[in-house]
């Protein structure tokens, strides 16, 4: 199966620039290694740290779009990507932390959130004013066991 992710929200403003967003999924490496086997894509921008070998870095729109609807799924954190996939008509996974997929989602993707107390107050803040807090996300076994439920994934 083809799989494009979408793994890293912007940057924060400085002075908090070199943090890490705190929508941004701490477990790739190991989904990534669970999705072994398949063809994984990698999508963002200039900058953010490579986790498999295709990277997409930079891409125009109409490239991205094109590469969305030739996939057999994606999985993103909350970002930008999702928007785009669900213009494109391409269902998906969302992997949510301290934002509310019920605010930022869409029913047709599969939002994993692991529990609405690790929400963030304040949904429209800015992002500098919280923390990253790994805890707040789903393992990565018990993401890839809902996305191979949900896609049928076969190797």
């Amino acid at each position: 199966m083809k799989v494009v992710i979408s793994p890293y929200s912007q940057k924060l403003r400085p002075p908090k620039e070199k943090e890490v967003n705190p929508k941004n999924y701490p477990y790739w490496k190991e989904l990534i290694e669970l999705l072994k086997g398949h063809e994984i894509i990698q999508v963002g921008v200039n900058g953010e740290q490579r986790l498999v070998q295709d990277t997409r870095f930079n891409w125009p729109l109409k490239d991205l779009k094109k590469l969305i609807s030739e996939c057999d799924f994606w999985i993103s954190v909350d970002n930008f990507f999702p928007h785009l996939a669900y213009h494109v008509n391409k269902r998906g996974v969302v992997l949510w932390g301290p934002s509310d997929p019920q605010l930022f989602g869409y029913p047709t993707n599969v939002n994993i959130l692991k529990d609405k107390s690790y929400l963030r107050p304040d949904q429209y803040g800015i992002w500098e004013s919280i923390e990253f807090d790994p805890n707040r996300f789903v393992k990565a076994e018990e993401v890839y066991k809902i996305v191979n439920k949900e896609f049928n994934m076969t190797k």
